[in-house]
């Protein structure tokens, strides 16, 4: 495959998703998408349905083991934290958002994604793991595993076909050098051009 070719036709489709990628008044647009994306995906994986998995039929809420408040805040905190930089680089560095129809339309390698590939799904696996600290239910720790499950495979049969058709050489490169899963401990350096 022609890597020129490639590259006109992500020019050509960019510019008209996009009409003015570089337009300082995309950029709040393009976090409004965001905002309504996390409030309805990440929302519904990590709020709606664990209140639901958790539900009590006579109380309101959830029943908390305060002894693992502590590590679950922090996790917390660590999470929400990865999430939402993930989120600002897709906005900001790659000119799309987290939502599967709307993805970034540039490459995004800055920030976290210097060290692993899924920054933003170990986030929310983060934010699922204090979840099943904080309310020790081994129906949350069987939902948090399968969110996991389906998180690799959507990255392994969805995402990184998709990356590697979209930007090529570059992805190639970027997938040598950095993990899937996990952090690497030497940051991501691109080729130089």
């Amino acid at each position: 495959m022609d890597c020129g070719a490639g590259n006109a036709k992500i020019a050509e489709r960019s510019t008209t998703r996009h009409p003015m990628p570089t337009d300082r008044y995309m950029r709040p647009f393009l976090a409004l998408k965001t905002l309504l994306f996390t409030l309805i995906v990440p929302g519904a994986v990590l709020i709606y349905v664990p209140y639901w998995l958790l539900s009590d039929p006579y109380s309101n809420l959830p029943h908390a083991n305060l002894a693992w408040a502590l590590p679950s805040g922090l996790f917390i905190i660590l999470g929400l934290a990865i999430y939402l930089r993930c989120a600002w680089d897709f906005a900001v560095k790659g000119l799309g958002t987290p939502a599967p129809i709307d993805p970034p339309i540039k490459l995004v390698i800055t920030g976290l994604y210097r060290r692993t590939r899924n920054p933003m799904f170990q986030g929310v696996l983060l934010l699922l793991l204090a979840e099943c600290l904080l309310f020790t239910d081994p129906l949350l720790l069987v939902y948090a595993g399968s969110i996991a499950l389906f998180f690799h495979i959507t990255v392994v049969f969805r995402e990184e076909p998709d990356l590697a058709s979209r930007f090529g050489t570059s992805y190639s490169h970027y997938c040598r050098q950095v993990p899937r899963w996990g952090f690497a401990l030497k940051a991501f350096s691109p080729e130089p051009i």
